[in-house]
């Protein structure tokens, strides 16, 4: 026996209610319960059979430990951010803003694994097999391993890949598929819930790797319950500013490797192009001798990037002085402009303080700190810093600087570039071989800092 029961669901956390809500009591947003009705299967006793596995627990002992050889791709920027390629059985999800260039890379990835011999199936429930060939053609991703398939129905859906049997599996996007068994709207918590544990299911049980296209709200997060990040093995962020022609692939979750990877694209006519030397991109268009303007050496992962940090501080009527940053923590921006005025006795309190990654990548280590407080001090001052230097260390609450890791791998992509000095903790500059051509200044505190990139 079975009757159908109605409930309110949380399109942001997937929060569950008997009735409607203007405001989620889970994550406390507005106008997010959406109704879904569900049909109820009463059984007979408190066991249910169905949920049920032939597998017994074994010792962990017995289990063999044999490496999992993982597919590599031509694109070594999506492998780096995978960990070394794509791993048998696995199920990733890739989020991203519209129009960023989510299923232009899953293409182009689709035919590169294709045309090493994987077997592709590529399923689109967002364009017709017409649409996806013009795209195909455009890119000039054409290979005889790789099938399009536009359905959205589930059931079709596992009939095709139960019939072509890949190596290699892309939905485009899971908000579009719908199971049948589920009376709710595609896109829906329940159907998106429902959809991603089935393929999951195949995933592990017939070692086809998974990779699942994902909306995001418009605050950025991929749009579903939480559980769906939680389900998968993998989470990729796709960013990027539409006025830049870079985008830039980020690992969120990765099972099997680092999440602190990230993988840089050029978006050109001919599709997504890698950006081997992605420092220098950054610093293509860095005006010289102009106050305000400090460069960075930053860690990503294991690859260093070298990017500029742009101050402009400027004075306010206004009592409280205004405090924007861009790609750097708006918090750590303010605890730095307190030190500057606590320990180094700069006057900010009636001065608004802008600051601004270049280029629109996004800083969040704390190495960073000594670059933005000697911009913030160059554009106050009036007083450029030298051309081509290179700053990075961690600045504490009483004006100290702290060591950093990976010291090595930044200066020597720094003096790869022709920078010829380099400002840098003095706590970590033992325990490495200095490499020759490039000066290293070793400071102990911010004012320390300030009087050498000044002089």
């Amino acid at each position: 026996m079975s009757k159908t029961k109605t409930k309110f669901v949380c399109g942001e956390c997937g929060c569950e209610s008997p009735k409607w809500m203007g405001k989620c009591p889970s994550c406390q947003n507005w106008n997010t319960m959406v109704e879904e009705t569900e049909s109820v299967v009463k059984t007979q006793g408190v066991g249910t059979s169905f949920l049920r596995t032939k597998e017994k627990p074994i010792s962990i002992i017995d289990i063999e430990s044999s490496p999992e050889p993982r597919v590599v791709t031509s694109n070594e920027e999506l492998n780096r951010v995978l960990g070394g390629g794509i791993v048998p059985g696995s199920l990733i999800l890739v989020g991203g803003d519209p129009g960023i260039g989510k299923s232009t890379l899953l293409l182009q990835t689709s035919h590169s694994l294709a045309a090493a011999g994987q077997k592709v199936l590529y399923i689109s429930g967002e364009e017709s097999i017409k649409q996806t060939k013009l795209r195909a053609d455009r890119l000039g991703t054409i290979a005889a391993s790789l099938f399009v398939l536009c359905e959205t129905n589930l059931d079709h859906i596992e009939e095709a890949i139960t019939d072509i049997d890949p190596d290699i599996l892309v939905i485009d996007s899971i908000q579009t598929v719908y199971h049948p068994a589920n009376t709710s709207a595609p896109g829906t918590v329940g159907q998106v819930r429902d959809c991603t544990g089935h393929f999951m299911r195949i995933a592990k049980t017939k070692g086809i790797a998974t990779i699942l296209v994902g909306h995001v709200t418009k605050e950025g997060a991929i749009a579903g319950p939480r559980l769906l990040e939680h389900m998968v093995d993998c989470v990729l962020y796709f960013e990027g500013d539409r006025h830049h022609s870079y985008r830039v692939l980020r690992a969120v979750k990765n099972r099997f490797g680092s999440t602190n990877e990230i993988g840089i694209f050029e978006m050109r006519e001919e599709g997504l192009v890698e950006v081997n030397n992605p420092s220098e991109l950054f610093l293509s268009e860095r005006p010289l001798g102009v106050a305000g303007s400090t460069v960075v050496a930053s860690m990503e992962g294991t690859r260093p990037i070298l990017v500029e940090i742009q101050a402009l501080v400027s004075s306010t009527n206004f009592p409280a002085p205004r405090r924007m940053a861009t790609g750097v923590d708006h918090n750590r921006l303010s605890l730095i402009i307190a030190v500057l005025e606590k320990r180094i006795g700069m006057f900010l309190q009636n001065q608004d303080a802008y600051l601004n990654v270049a280029g629109g990548v996004k800083l969040d280590e704390p190495a960073v700190d000594l670059a933005v407080a000697i911009a913030i001090a160059s554009s106050l001052k009036e007083r450029p810093t030298q051309p081509y230097d290179v700053v990075f260390g961690e600045i504490g609450l009483t004006g100290e600087v702290r060591g950093v890791s990976r010291i090595d791998q930044r200066v020597k992509e720094a003096q790869k570039l022709g920078f010829r000095r380099v400002i840098l903790p003095e706590k970590s500059m033992k325990g490495w071989q200095h490499p020759e051509g490039i000066q290293l200044i070793g400071v102990n505190t911010v004012a320390e800092a300030l009087k050498a990139a000044f002089d």
